[in-house]
């Protein structure tokens, strides 16, 4: 082999390995010259942009699945890191839109941050990075993930308490034996200036399996048609790795993020649906703020004893801080429809408040493999439990000053007759989760029986402060409270040929009060509702098919499901101030998703889903049967997709539509019109190592509303465009 072929070699396998990294553009330039060749004869280049089937995943970053994505019972929504790059994603929110099944809630005052519902049902405290619940009131950015994986329907066997619609797992990006550096910088139409860098060294010192990974990300950004509005973030996130490559592998992992926004609390209501008024009109102060400061630190110790038994332990520390007040808008719920819209006032509901959470984790499974006859099997075993505190304090104030619906004076800063403070509470949860899971494979059928006990107990303690006298202690209430449960996992799949299967599902998950560590029920009357019920509890059927098409390089799947919430809380007909389980809900649906390469050139990504939700069965003051469920559309589509049209050059775009909303179904009944919104993107390799790429966001301006709640919506970005500028050593 030629010097020339070597070198040629070493660059592509070191930038592919970049792709894996930060640029959201990887272009590489290949040597084709074959040894043999004549030494005169001319180079060509071709230019490879990212890696090879980058849209399509084939294996699930979660341990306790041992087998292939498309060999799953179970639907799974992946976004590569070649997706987010393509798509120039630079939030979370941003990430999850690209899922069909996923909608998006608005901030409230006890619940802040990204805020997602799966399948119609709302899932803010189903986020996991790398298999460990990601708790946390604050606004992700997806700097240091390797992909985003959805597991769609109850899960309760892998994760624990929650999950009825579905979880989202974080892979984050992790020490590699290739040095690599990959930056970039972005600029943006909405004043957007981020910059990224993301460099893997190994370290020979400590031993051939070494290595040391850090991410860092600055971000400072307005949002395009949203005046005032302003984010504000950085991060890092070093990792080391010992023993790569070998029986025995450790990492030792640490996140920061801090954030420092003008939050967006959107546009209130007026009547039944959201106010007819400028996108940009905004309803807080100059002077309203969200700080979050979030550290999470994580050890792994992996060892294989041999090919067919190992284990692995993960301990982690996390700490989530915040810091807020802002203003949302309100309106009179009731006005004559005679009311000029320019005479109307609104109300500044302004929320002030701080909490410091935190946890302390631990995850032990062992994995074993081994064969009863013909009949192979691979067991996980292990449990997983910890420590989980929250300490929130919420404040109120009076006498804050409205403004007008259609001219708000957006030059205000906050002032108020007095502020005081309101409610504070602190939890202390405690959990423990035994497990067992086995998939059993005999010819083309494979089996999968799962089985996991919980364990969650809360000492809950609050002070109730007066509304009338500053710092008055009016209430206290101390709740012990302990639920046990146990969860099921069974699924069976059949090869029907070598690249496609189809597959039976059966899951279950429960929702215990505190979920969210928290048993405020209320978070405007602080009430207790659910203080000392039984868990919710959830089932799941499933029934799909999965196919390796086009050489097993395009992934297509479907599915129909139905989801069960047999005991939802409803309002005590006799009692209006607590909650009952005599209420079920169900969603009923179907969805398509596929992912990869079509062509040599042509990559797609995409999917559809139907949701047919309904409250069925209900009290006085819940939602009337037959109601759909909350901020679940009937219709949902996403798709994107990414063609070479010359070595140097590739141009990409998609679209989501999204059907009609309902924000509120319980009377008055609020609802939200469906949308289409379209991106575009195109790319340039300027050179080997350095590239451009433009997106395009919300290609024909729509006017959509993005985040959705019952007391105010927040709309989506204006047309907006990225340049970014890539560069890979």
């Amino acid at each position: 082999m030629t010097a020339d072929r070597r070198g040629g070699n070493v660059l592509l396998r070191r930038v592919l390995v970049a792709g894996t990294g930060l640029g959201v553009l990887q272009a590489v330039a290949v040597h084709a010259q074959d040894a043999a060749s004549s030494p005169n004869q001319a180079r060509e280049e071709v230019y490879i942009f990212g890696q090879r089937d980058a849209y399509k995943t084939d294996t699930s970053s979660l341990g306790k699945l041992v087998t292939p994505i498309i060999d799953t019972p179970q639907s799974i929504d992946t976004i590569s890191q070649q997706v987010l790059q393509d798509r120039g994603v630079t939030d979370f929110n941003q990430a999850l839109k690209t899922v069909p099944g996923i909608t998006l809630g608005a901030g409230e005052f006890k619940s802040l941050g990204n805020s997602p519902t799966i399948r119609g049902f709302v899932a803010r405290d189903d986020m996991f990075l790398d298999g460990v619940r990601d708790y946390g009131d604050y606004y992700r950015d997806p700097f240091n993930l390797e992909s985003i994986e959805v597991l769609q329907g109850p899960s309760g066997i892998l994760f624990g308490r929650g999950s009825t619609g579905g979880v989202i797992e974080q892979a984050s990006k992790m020490p590699r034996r290739e040095p690599f550096i990959a930056a970039t910088v972005m600029g943006g139409t909405d004043d957007t200036r981020r910059a990224t860098i993301d460099v893997n060294e190994p370290l020979a010192a400590l031993g051939a399996g070494a290595a040391f990974r850090i991410n860092g990300m600055v971000h400072k950004a307005q949002v395009t048609d949203r005046d005032v509005i302003d984010n504000s973030r950085w991060g890092i996130a070093p990792t080391l790795a010992l023993g790569l490559g070998t029986p025995t592998r450790l990492t030792v992992s640490f996140y920061h993020q801090y954030n420092n926004d003008i939050p967006d609390y959107g546009l209130p209501y007026l009547g039944a649906v959201p106010a007819a008024v400028p996108r940009n009109n905004n309803y807080g102060f100059r002077n309203d703020s969200m700080r979050t400061r979030t550290e999470i630190g994580t050890i792994r110790l992996i060892h294989d004893f041999s090919d067919t038994f190992s284990l692995q332990n993960v301990v982690r520390y996390a700490d989530y801080e915040r810091e807020f007040r802002f203003s949302e808008p309100l309106t009179a719920t009731t006005l004559p429809a005679t009311t000029p819209v320019n005479t109307v006032t609104v109300t500044r509901n302004d929320n002030t408040g701080d909490s410091d959470d935190r946890m302390l984790w631990d995850q032990f499974f062992g994995t074993v493999r081994w064969d009863l006859g013909a009949i192979k099997n691979v067991s996980v075993l292990g449990v997983e439990g910890g420590h989980e505190k929250a300490a929130p304090e919420f404040y109120n104030s009076s006498g804050v000053p409205g403004t007008n619906l259609l001219r708000p004076d957006e030059n205000q800063y906050f002032s108020a007759t007095r502020t005081y403070p309101r409610y504070k509470t602190h939890l202390i949860g405690g959990s423990a989760g035994p497990f067992a899971l086995d998939t059993a494979t005999f010819d083309r059928w494979t089996l999968i029986l799962g089985l996991r006990w919980d364990y969650f107990h809360v000492d809950y303690n609050d002070y109730n402060f007066s509304t009338t006298t500053t710092g008055l202690l009016t209430r206290t209430d101390h709740i012990l409270h302990t639920d046990e449960m146990t969860g099921y996992r069974g699924a069976v799949s059949y090869k029907l040929t070598d690249n496609g299967n189809a597959y039976f599902s059966f899951g279950t998950a429960f929702n215990p009060s505190a979920e969210d560590l928290s048993l405020i029920s209320s978070s405007r009357s602080f009430s207790l509702n659910n203080a000392q019920l039984d868990p919710e509890k959830n089932k799941s059927y499933e029934l799909g098919t999965k196919w390796a098409l086009v050489g097993n390089r395009l992934d297509v799947s479907g599915s129909i499901f139905r989801i069960e919430k047999d005991n939802a809380r409803v309002p005590d007909p006799d009692n209006v101030t607590l909650n009952i389980l005599a209420g079920s809900q169900r969603v009923d649906g179907a969805e398509l998703r596929l992912e990869g390469r079509i062509t040599q050139d042509w990559q797609i990504t995409g999917g559809y889903i139907y949701l047919d939700s309904q409250q069925t069965s209900s009290t006085p003051g819940a939602a009337p049967v037959g109601s759909p469920l909350m901020n679940t559309p009937k219709h949902a589509l996403t798709f994107w997709s990414v063609y070479q049209l010359i070595p140097r050059f590739q141009i990409g775009g998609g679209g989501r539509f999204v059907s009609s909303q309902y924000t509120q179904n319980v009377p008055p009944i609020k609802t939200v019109p469906g949308f289409w919104a379209f991106d575009a993107m195109a790319r340039y390799a300027i050179t080997t190592r350095i590239d451009a790429q433009l997106n395009l966001n919300n290609l024909t301006n729509r006017y959509y509303y993005d985040q959705l709640h019952f007391f105010h919506v927040v709309p989506a970005e204006g047309r907006t465009a990225f340049l970014s500028l890539n560069v890979r050593f």
